[in-house]
Order: C-alpha cells, then sequence, then structure tokens
C-alpha cells in the first residue's frame, strides 16, 4: 500500500496576514512546521495535496482576493493539486476521495486551519470514508472563542481526534527531527 498524502487545508494569507483580521494562533509557528512537514513528505515521495477555501464575494477568502492565496512560504510546487471547496469538510464538493483512491492510499496526514472548523470537518470526512488519519497536533491552528483560548480549542480537538482514533503527532515527531 502507498503511504500517505498529506493534506494541507486552508492555510491562506487572509488567515495570517492581520489584513482583514488578527492572525490565527502560532500562525508562524505552524507555517515553519509545515514547511517542515512538507520538505519532509516530498523528500519522501509522498504525495501532497493543497485544499483552498473559496469565500462568498465579500469574504477574505473570496477567489481573486489578496487574501485567498495560499501562503507563499508553503506553496504547492509543480503537479501538486490544489483543490477548492467551499464547504469545510475537504471531501465534500470535491475528487479528494477519487484522489486518494487513484493514489492507492487509505492515509491522511492533516494540517491545516481552522482546527474547530475545517481541520475537524475533514477529519471527520477521512473518518467517513474509513481512511487512517495522523493529525499533525502542532500544526494545525484556530482563534479563540466561547470563552476558550486558542491554546485550548486546540489541545481539546487533539484530545477529541485521538479518542475518535487518530494517530496525534508533533510535527518533530513526525519528521523525525
Amino acid at each position: 500500500m502507498a503511504g500517505p498524502a498529506v493534506v494541507v487545508i486552508d492555510l491562506q494569507l487572509g488567515m495570517m496576514d492581520g489584513a482583514a483580521i488578527p492572525p490565527f494562533h502560532d500562525h508562524e509557528g505552524v507555517i515553519a512546521r509545515t514547511k517542515a512537514v512538507l520538505a519532509w513528505a516530498r523528500a519522501d515521495g509522498l504525495p501532497v495535496i493543497f485544499v483552498q477555501h473559496n469565500g462568498e464575494a465579500a469574504d477574505l477568502l473570496a477567489p481573486g482576493k489578496p487574501g485567498w492565496a495560499i501562503h507563499p512560504a508553503i506553496a504547492p510546487l509543480a503537479g501538486e493539486p490544489v483543490l477548492n471547496k467551499t464547504v469545510g469538510d475537504a471531501f465534500a464538493e470535491t475528487d479528494l476521495a477519487a484522489r486518494l483512491q487513484a493514489l492507492g492510499t487509505r492515509q491522511v496526514v492533516l494540517l491545516g486551519a481552522q482546527t474547530d472548523e475545517c481541520v475537524n470537518a475533514t477529519f471527520h470526512g477521512a473518518a467517513a470514508r474509513g481512511l487512517d488519519i495522523t493529525v499533525v497536533g502542532d500544526t494545525h491552528s484556530t482563534w479563540g472563542s466561547g470563552g476558550e483560548s486558542a491554546e485550548q480549542i486546540i489541545d481539546r480537538y487533539n484530545g477529541l481526534f485521538r479518542a475518535t482514533g487518530a494517530n496525534v503527532v508533533t510535527a518533530a515527531e513526525l519528521v523525525g527531527g
């Protein structure tokens, strides 16, 4: 069986550049750790798939707006697919499941934004399809809300992911460094 595919969810400029909203928690660290995961995956010949959220016309993640672009520090290389979505789950309304099947893999490594929205929804989309899931627990992020800090939300979701059967690791544990 093929190795895992790395799925990078919604790491778009509008969530990190501070132009319209404050950047999500530890955005610079998330980008640095994402770079390490991408370097590991590419060196091992693992597929990397980017997911890009298409917001409504007035949204900061609307296609064509500056915030829509994937962060340039982790930009896809030639041949790495970018799947556009309009809902939280990257499996809904995209061909992600078909791409994974074509690659011969039943394993995904998930990271990105927003922990309690699109990462969570994509996690559940992968689980519903019976995939083996690894979540890079220090390489997804969000903002504080509902009386919880971003760190508390991230920790809570990492616990939920673990309890639902995912392997939750740090970027350093994943890449061996």
